[in-house]
C-alpha cells in the first residue's frame, strides 16, 4: 500500500509541475500554510489596497483583508505589499484573490501540509543514486538503467601511493551524483552526509517516520538512514588503506554531456588526497559512528569501522596540512586534465574545527578538543560547502549533556555565537519587501542561493530548540519566513523545488532530467535558485533581469541558477522536515493547554 501510495504521489507531481497559472504579481508559498502559522502573500503592486481569501470556486469569501504598505524592495526598486491572513485558521483549501482577474491556484490550510515536500525531497536523493538501476516500482516514470558501476576506476597520477601505483584498479560504487553532472565528491558529501544526520540527531522521532519508497524501505532502518547509507558506503572506499587519506573525488576528466547515466561511459578516476576532503570524511565519520550505535544489531560492526576510519583519516590529516586542492596546479603537473567541479579550499582551519569537534563527541576524548581553536575569531558563517565551522557548533549543543567538562565550560559562548547568528537572519523582517528572512542583503544572492535560505532557516532553527534568549519565537517564525521563500514568496514567484508547486523549475540543469525522455523533470530535486552573477558565469541566453534577487533562468543551459546539487537538497530535507516536527510540538502543546484550560473551568 506505501508503494502504491508513493507511486501516486508521483504521477500527482508530475501533474501539478506543469500548472504554470500562478499570476505574476502575487507571491505565495505555493503549497500551503499551517493552521496557526503567520500567513503572508506578497503582490506587486503599489495600487491595490484590499484582498479576499475565497473558497476554491471563489464563490464563497472566507477572510477579506486589506493589505499593508507599500515597502520597495531594495534590490529591484519594485513596490511590494504583504497581505496577511493569519486569523484564518480553518483546515481546507483557498484562494487568493486581489480582483476578478487577479487569484491564485487554490492552496492548502492543513496540519504537516509540508510533508509530502519532506519526504519528496529526500527522496531526490534517491534519484542521484549512482552504480544501480532506478526501477519503475520505486522511481515510476523517472525508472532508468544503472550508471557508472565504479568497479573499475583508476587512480589517476595526482593520487598515487607507493600501494597504490598510478593507473591502479579500485572499486569504488554506490555514492549520489553531486548535482547535475555524474561525478561524486568528498567535500560536498561532507556537508551533506552531516546535514542528514544532524536531522536524525536533533528530530529523530519524525526523520525516522519520512517513508519514501526506496529498496530498503521494507528493513528495520529509517529510510533517512537507509538513504544516508548509500553515499555514506561510498565515503568509506574513498579512504586509501594503507595510510588513511581521503581522495578529493572521484571523477571523469571532464563533464559528460547531457546523456543517460548509462550511456556516460567515459574512464573514471579518484584524484589527489586533500586535507580538506581528508577532514570532512574525520567529522562524518566520527558523526555516523555515533547515530549508528543504536543500529548495531541490523549494522553489525559499522559504527565501530566509522570510527575507526575517522581516527586514521584525523591522522593522516594532522601529517598533511597543506595537501590543499588546487586543480590548476594540479593539472600542471599530471595528466589527464581534470575540468570537473573543483572544490577548492585555500583554508582547511574550519574542516579540522568540525573533524576535532565530532570525534571529541564521539570518544568523549578531550585530545581532540584541544587540538584546535574553536573560537579563532568574533565570526559565526553560515554553513557552506567551504565553510563548516558552525556545524561545530551545531554539534556541541546538541550533545550539551554529554560533554566533557572542558566542553561544556565553552557552552554558553557556543550559544551566543549561535544566537548572533539566527539575529542577523530574524532582525529586520519585518521590513524586508517579501517578509522573508532570505534576501535582506544582496549577498544572499549567491550560486545556490536557495541553499543559503534553508541554511539559514536551519541555523535559526537550531537556535530556536537550543538556546533561550528574548527573540526565541522569532527564530521560528523567521525559519519558516524562508520556506515561504523557497515554496514562491520571492521576487521571481517560482517554487524552487522541482514538482511542488504551481510554479516550479521544468528545465533544471540535470542531465537525466534533461536525457530520459520524460516532460517533468526529476521531482524533489532544489533548484540553485537567484544568482546575482549568473549571467556573466553561464551566459546562458534569456535572462530578463540584472536586479540580484530576479536574475534567475528555467533553462537547463542555466547552472548558474538551475543547477540542483545535493549539499542543496539535505538543507531542504532538514527545514522541512524539522518544521513539521516544532509544528506537530505547537500542536500538541495548544491542544493540551486548551484541555487544561477547559478542565480548569469546569472545576
Amino acid at each position: 500500500m506505501t508503494r502504491f501510495l508513493s507511486l501516486l504521489s508521483l504521477s500527482l507531481v508530475s501533474i501539478t509541475a506543469h500548472s504554470q497559472s500562478q499570476p505574476s504579481i502575487i507571491r505565495l508559498n505555493q503549497l500551503g500554510y499551517y493552521p496557526n502559522a503567520v500567513k503572508q502573500i506578497a503582490v506587486l503592486t503599489d495600487s491595490a489596497e484590499t484582498f479576499k481569501i475565497t473558497t476554491p470556486d471563489r464563490k464563497r469569501v472566507i477572510f477579506t483583508g486589506k493589505l499593508k504598505d507599500v515597502r520597495k524592495d531594495s534590490l529591484s526598486g519594485k513596490s511590494v505589499r504583504l497581505a496577511d491572513f493569519s486569523s484564518v485558521a480553518q483546515p481546507g483549501k483557498y484562494v487568493f484573490v486581489l480582483d476578478k482577474e487577479t487569484y491564485t491556484e487554490p492552496f492548502a490550510i492543513k496540519t504537516n501540509v509540508y510533508r509530502p515536500l519532506a519526504t519528496g525531497s529526500l527522496k531526490g536523493f534517491y534519484y542521484q543514486r549512482a552504480s544501480t538501476p532506478l526501477p519503475a516500482e520505486f522511481a515510476g516514470e523517472w525508472a532508468r538503467a544503472a550508471g557508472h558501476p565504479d568497479t573499475q576506476v583508476q587512480v589517476h597520477p595526482s593520487a598515487a601511493s607507493d600501494g597504490r601505483p598510478k593507473g591502479t584498479i579500485i572499486s569504488s560504487p554506490g555514492g549520489w551524483y553531486d548535482a547535475g553532472d555524474y561525478n561524486k565528491y568528498i567535500v560536498n558529501s561532507g556537508i551533506t552526509v552531516g546535514t542528514l544526520l544532524s536531522l536524525l540527531e536533533d528530530f529523530p522521532t519524525i526523520a525516522k517516520a519520512l517513508k519514501t519508497n526506496i529498496p530498503e524501505s521494507d528493513n528495520a532502518l529509517p529510510d533517512l538512514l537507509d538513504e544516508t547509507l548509500w553515499n555514506l558506503r561510498w565515503m568509506l572506499t574513498m579512504q586509501d588503506p594503507s595510510d588513511g587519506g581521503v581522495y578529493h573525488k572521484l571523477t571523469n576528466a571532464k563533464f559528460d554531456g547531457m546523456v543517460m547515466p548509462d550511456k556516460a561511459t567515459a574512464t573514471r578516476y579518484v584524484v589527489q588526497k586533500s586535507v580538506t576532503a581528508t577532514l570532512d570524511f574525520t567529522a562524518v565519520m566520527a558523526q555516523a559512528s555515533r547515530v549508528l550505535k543504536p543500529y548495531e544489531r541490523q549494522l553489525p560492526g559499522l559504527a565501530d569501522s566509522c570510527l575507526q576510519a575517522a581516527q586514521r583519516a584525523w591522522q593522516w590529516a594532522g601529517a598533511n596540512p597543506k595537501a590543499l586542492y588546487d586543480q590548476d596546479a594540479l593539472n600542471r603537473r599530471y595528466k589527464p586534465d581534470i575540468v570537473t567541479g573543483a572544490y577548492g579550499d585555500k583554508d582547511a582551519s574550519d574542516e579540522q574545527i568540525w573533524a576535532a569537534t565530532e570525534l571529541y563527541i564521539t570518544t568523549k576524548d578531550d585530545t581532540y578538543y584541544k587540538a584546535i581553536k574553536l573560537f579563532p575569531d568574533e565570526k559565526t558563517p553560515l554553513p557552506s560547502w567551504a565553510q563548516v565551522r558552525t556545524l561545530a557548533y551545531y554539534a556541541l549543543v546538541r550533545n550539551a549533556a554529554s560533554l566533557t567538562p572542558i566542553g561544556k565550560r565553552d557552552l554558553p559562548q557556543v550559544k551566543r555565537y549561535i544566537m548572533e547568528l539566527a539575529d542577523r537572519f530574524s532582525t529586520g523582517i519585518d521590513q524586508q519587501a517579501y517578509g522573508t528572512a532570505m534576501g535582506q542583503r544582496a549577498s544572499d544572492f549567491i550560486w545556490g542561493s536557495s541553499a543559503e535560505a534553508a541554511n539559514q532557516g536551519i541555523a535559526l532553527l537550531v537556535a530556536y530548540k537550543y538556546t533561550s534568549g528574548p527573540n526565541k519565537k522569532q527564530y521560528l517564525r523567521s525559519a519558516l519566513s524562508n520556506l515561504d521563500y523557497l515554496l514562491g514568496r520571492n521576487a521571481v514567484g517560482y517554487s524552487f523545488v522541482t514538482g511542488f508547486g504551481t510554479q516550479t523549475p521544468l528545465h533544471p540543469h540535470h542531465r537525466p532530467s534533461v536525457a530520459d525522455g520524460v516532460e517533468a523533470p526529476v521531482p524533489g530535486l532544489l533548484s540553485g535558485g537567484t544568482n546575482a552573477q549568473a549571467t556573466q558565469q553561464d551566459k546562458c541566453a534569456g535572462y530578463t533581469s540584472t536586479a540580484p534577487d530576479e536574475v534567475y533562468l528555467d533553462a537547463d543551459c542555466s547552472y548558474a541558477s538551475n543547477e540542483i546539487a545535493i549539499n542543496w537538497n539535505a538543507p531542504l530535507v532538514y527545514l522541512t522536515t524539522a518544521l513539521e516536527a516544532l509544528q506537530a510540538d505547537q500542536t500538541t502543546n495548544s491542544r493540551t493547554t486548551k484541555t487544561t484550560k477547559s478542565r480548569s473551568r469546569r472545576r
